[in-house]
């Protein structure tokens, strides 16, 4: 979570909204980093998680990350998640939990949706929740 942590802080010093992302692959190597981009390069899907996946899917050399895992310091919402189960991640970790948009159990769940063809084998939410919640809280109080 700290190396998500970073990536937040990156995000905040460019003007995003701080959320960041890593993924690690079987074993525990940093394969992934991302952070939101929106605001820089005009693009509504430069979510954290989905820049991660896309630089850890560029460093395999394959768009099925099976057997990594992604770890972000907010809750994903329905756009990652829905990235998340298109990369076949098989575990998510995050930080502060999103009671307005998230799906990974606060609003839906999407990562567990039986459904669904592929499903997220382990979700950990609240992994340094209150570190992870003080980065955005700040941020939004300063934008009011």
């Amino acid at each position: 979570m700290r190396a998500a942590l970073d990536e937040a802080r990156a995000a905040l010093a460019s003007g995003d909204v701080p959320v960041g992302a890593i993924v690690l692959d079987a074993a525990g190597t940093v394969i992934g980093r991302g952070r939101n981009e929106r605001e820089k390069h005009h693009d509504p899907t430069a979510h954290a998680e989905v820049v991660a996946l896309r630089e850890a899917a560029a460093a395999t050399g394959d768009w099925q990350l099976s057997g990594c895992a992604l770890v972000v310091t907010l809750e994903p919402c329905v756009l990652c998640a829905g990235a998340i189960l298109a990369a076949r991640i098989d575990r998510v970790v995050f930080g502060a939990w999103d009671a307005k948009a998230g799906a990974a159990g606060s609003v839906v769940d999407l990562l567990r949706e039986r459904r669904l063809p592929h499903r997220v084998a382990e979700v950990v939410g609240g992994v340094d929740e209150q570190e992870c919640a003080s980065l955005l809280a700040a941020f939004f109080s300063e934008r009011r």
